[in-house]
């Protein structure tokens, strides 16, 4: 470990045409890495996060709303191509509702507010390389998105990926792509500032941001959180729901004894011996829903006071420089989580959210569920829960060999998605072809057999 490999990257994120400041972001986490720094959150130096206002005993008058929601811009993360899905384009292009993609879905959320509340709304999406021209593709579709002055979309950093041994950058001839990595979505904050939409949504007098993944149609434009943030007065908060024993995975707020600031602490900064206690829903009860606010100048405000470098704590991420082959060399990713900025505002705050803002697609058991009856869109694009109030939804479980890909998932679903609404769970083993009109009922379960199998239309599963 020495300057060389700190140079050896700066050089090439230089020749890259990475602006300056990104590059004395990486630089920090480089040193801080180069120390032997892990990350990690122990259990002794925090306590739980305990009483924390629920949005549901908030009120907010109409008047507040809408003056809040004026002010306020829509940021979503859209960098990802659902590798883990078998996709090879934006994840927010795929269809979640009939002809509908997460995108489509996102850009009605937006279109409805701006209609009923008669607000600007700006719209606009962190991208990276590989999901920018897609999406502006379909956004093009939307001209009446476009706000004057701000652009649809601004592009995530990337950084060379470090060699595990000497931490220099890493090389591999065979796809050079693969020898960069995304900086983790704690970049957010440095796009922002150095792609010049933190300046121009400033000058064009918006004053905070709501931001949340595109994958997760939970977390639409909210008026009643946002005329809460601004009468807060806070510069940041996050919105957390309640645990339950399907969160022990994912990142979750804590208080630091040492400052009593809020802290996120993700999975990887656990050390392995406290997983147990991370584990435990009863001890630390909140986990952060990566939905979260902050105020555009207290953001613009401690960037210029810090030179640039906001200064979250860095994840240390241990992988392959070809993540399929695990036989490639071992690297060192350096990421930080956008979460983690919870600690580096005075006041920052949580807010306790209904479950429904949090629906992400992270799988195909994801993906089925959205599509379901379980959910239907209404008039304001938001997905809405079908179920009687208070039920849990049903627990999908395909088998990854036939479903975990989007296409196979796809060519075994014809007619489209199983009726769930009375199911607790659907259990799927073996390669199963679906017909139309299958209700699953119960705890439905598919046993898995010598060949493949087809659920004939108007199949009844389950009790």
């Amino acid at each position: 470990m020495s300057d060389e490999g700190l140079r050896q990257a700066q050089e090439l994120m230089a020749a890259d045409g990475l602006p300056p400041q990104a590059i004395a972001v990486f630089s920090r986490f480089y040193r801080d890495l180069e120390s032997g720094a892990t990350g990690m959150v122990h259990e002794a130096d925090i306590d739980p996060l305990q009483d924390v206002t629920a949005l549901a005993d908030v009120q907010i008058g109409d008047d507040e709303q809408r003056s809040a929601l004026a002010q306020t811009a829509i940021i979503k993360l859209n960098g990802g191509i659902g590798t883990s899905m078998g996709m090879e384009q934006a994840k927010s292009l795929l269809p979640v509702r009939g002809a509908l993609s997460f995108l489509d879905v996102i850009v009605r959320q937006v279109l409805h507010l701006r209609q009923t509340h008669d607000v600007a709304l700006p719209l606009v999406f962190m991208n990276s390389f590989r999901t920018r021209d897609d999406t502006l593709r379909t956004l093009a579709g939307y001209p009446e998105l476009a706000i004057d002055g701000l652009p649809a979309d601004f592009l995530q950093n990337r950084e060379p990926k470090l060699r595990a041994d000497d931490l220099t950058p890493a090389q591999w001839p065979a796809d050079p792509s693969m020898q960069w990595c995304p900086p983790g979505h704690g970049d957010l904050y440095t796009a922002l500032s150095t792609s010049g939409i933190l300046e121009a949504l400033l000058d064009k007098g918006f004053r905070y941001a709501s931001v949340s993944n595109s994958d997760n149609l939970g977390a639409a434009p909210d008026p009643r959180i946002a005329g809460w943030f601004a009468a807060s007065g806070a510069p940041y908060a996050a919105e957390v729901c309640t645990r339950t024993a399907a969160d022990v995975k994912g990142g979750y707020l804590v208080v630091r004894k040492a400052d009593g600031r809020l802290v996120l602490r993700e999975t990887a900064q656990t050390p392995k011996e406290e997983v147990a206690l991370a584990d435990d829903i009863t001890r630390h009860r909140y986990f952060h829903t990566n939905n979260l606010w902050f105020d555009l100048r207290v953001l613009a405000d401690t960037l210029t006071e810090r030179d640039g470098v906001l200064g979250l704590p860095l994840i240390r991420n241990a992988k392959t420089v070809d993540p399929s082959d695990s036989s490639s060399t071992p690297v060192i990713q350096i990421e930080s989580a956008m979460g983690a900025a919870v600690e580096v505002f005075d006041g920052a705050v949580a807010l306790q959210v209904p479950r429904s803002r949090f629906l992400p697609v992270k799988t195909t058991n994801d993906l089925l569920l959205v599509r379901s009856d379980v959910y239907r869109l209404d008039e304001r694009g938001r997905l809405v829960s079908d179920l009687p109030a208070g039920a849990d939804d049903p627990l999908v479980d395909l088998d990854s060999r036939f479903f975990k890909l989007v296409k196979g998932f796809e060519q075994r679903f014809p007619a489209g998605p199983p009726s769930l609404r009375h199911a607790r769970s659907l259990t799927v083993r073996g390669d199963w072809t679906f017909g139309a009109e299958v209700t699953a009922r119960g705890d439905a379960v598919l046993a898995e057999r010598d060949s493949p199998g087809t659920v004939p239309d108007g199949t009844v599963l389950g009790d």
